[in-house]
């Protein structure tokens, strides 16, 4: 019979051993997309900035992240776009607009725009009143279905409801601070200057350099409101300036990037209540740090994903300060102090496989690739860096 014959069971073995290749085959690219930096092979940047030299507004950028490569795809006019957010779906990307005139009254703006998730493109679906001017920081709560915007010159906070459709409605709620720091130049008055939700979304930490606080809100995500919480702020020490928050991936700890005095603050965080308790202040700056006449000032801080370490920006001295955090304790110990590739690394961002880290040189207009060690957390340039101008934030979206 045909079926038993010598040439059909040569035809089973060969294809038998095709099998077996096919198999390995398979195996072994299975192995390197386990070995690359992410699993996901892309990613969108985009950049804040400030307008009106070269830049028009928001650029967009396509991420390898298996190599760090940056590709220009498109920008999306904006003005003064400083300070990017996104909603927990990706769905939908906000930007302040960092002015103090909307529709002729003393405030900033914050404009909403949908994504293309093919593309990464843009598209603006309106804009709203920020409620005080120089509108500077802003988050998407983790139901997505609120904003809360952080005024700098005017020194106050809003709640802005975000629809189905991703439009932003009218403001539900605002809080204005009010008081001074004991620097005149810098603190004359309150400055509201970066948010941060807690992870269960019951509270919202306002970072204040002007008034040397941390200041707390009780968070309503179903009607938008937020209520000061008992104790109503923490006080850092006088004169640090903090500028943006941050949370531990456990919860447990709060980190404050202080703009004036160049340091962090560590503190732990009582869940439950609400409450912050001051654990450390560390200098972001080495001890022989070489400083221009105008000296130093932070700027951005970010938690590796992996919860292990801290990075804040230096500028003045140009640099992303590494430090490693005891996840017992919370507090910090330097690891490095890695240059910027630029000057006044104003905002970064780590993508969330951690292992790349993006800065965002202001005066230098340039955004730089580092690779970040996941056991380190040291940084390694990658000699990729793309021409910005005059860039503030980056948003890595995955």
């Amino acid at each position: 019979m045909i079926a038993n014959s010598p040439h059909s069971f040569f035809i089973a073995a060969i294809l038998a051993v095709a099998a077996v290749f096919a198999s390995v085959a398979a195996a072994a690219r299975a192995a390197a997309d386990a070995a690359t930096p992410s699993n996901a092979k892309k990613a969108f940047v985009y950049i804040g900035t400030y307008t009106g030299g070269k830049s028009r507004g928001i650029p967009l950028f396509r991420m390898d992240l298996a190599s760090g490569k940056l590709e220009a795809a498109g920008e999306t006019p904006s003005e003064n776009p400083s300070y990017l957010a996104t909603d927990p779906a990706g769905r939908f990307l906000f930007a302040v607009g960092e002015g103090g005139n909307f529709h002729g009254k003393h405030a900033g703006s914050v404009s909403a725009f949908s994504r293309d998730p093919a593309t990464g493109a843009l598209s603006q679906l309106n804009s709203e009143t920020s409620g005080g001017e120089g509108p500077c920081h802003l988050v998407v709560d983790h139901t997505g279905k609120n904003l809360v915007v952080a005024n700098y010159t005017g020194g106050s906070v809003e709640v802005l409801p975000i629809e189905a459709d991703g439009r932003l409605g009218s403001p539900s709620d605002f809080a204005q601070h009010r008081g001074h720091g004991p620097n005149p130049a810098r603190q004359e008055h309150a400055h509201a200057h970066g948010v941060a939700m807690s992870p269960d979304n019951r509270f919202a930490l306002v970072a204040d350099l002007g008034l040397d606080r941390v200041f707390v809100y009780k968070f309503d995500p179903e009607h938008g409101k937020i209520s000061p919480n008992d104790p109503p702020a923490i006080a850092l020490a006088p004169g640090a300036g903090p500028r943006h928050v941050a949370f531990h991936p456990n919860g447990k700890f709060v980190y404050a990037i202080d703009e004036l005095d160049s340091t962090v603050t560590a503190m732990s965080y009582d869940a439950e209540h609400g409450r912050l308790k001051s654990l450390q202040s560390i200098s972001t700056l080495p001890a022989d740090a070489k400083l221009p006449p105008s000296g130093n000032t932070c700027a951005e801080l970010a938690v590796h994903p992996s919860g292990r370490f801290l990075y804040g920006s230096n500028r003045g001295h140009d640099s992303i300060a590494v430090f490693s955090i005891d996840q017992e304790t919370g507090r910090l110990t330097p690891i490095d102090h890695t240059p910027s590739g630029g000057h006044t690394p104003r905002g970064f961002a780590v993508d969330s496989s951690g292992d790349w880290l993006l800065a965002a040189n202001q005066d230098s207009a340039n955004v730089v690739v580092f690779r970040t060690d996941r056991q380190t957390g040291r940084l390694t340039p990658t000699g990729i860096t793309v021409e910005v101008d005059k860039p503030v934030c980056v948003i890595i979206l995955q």
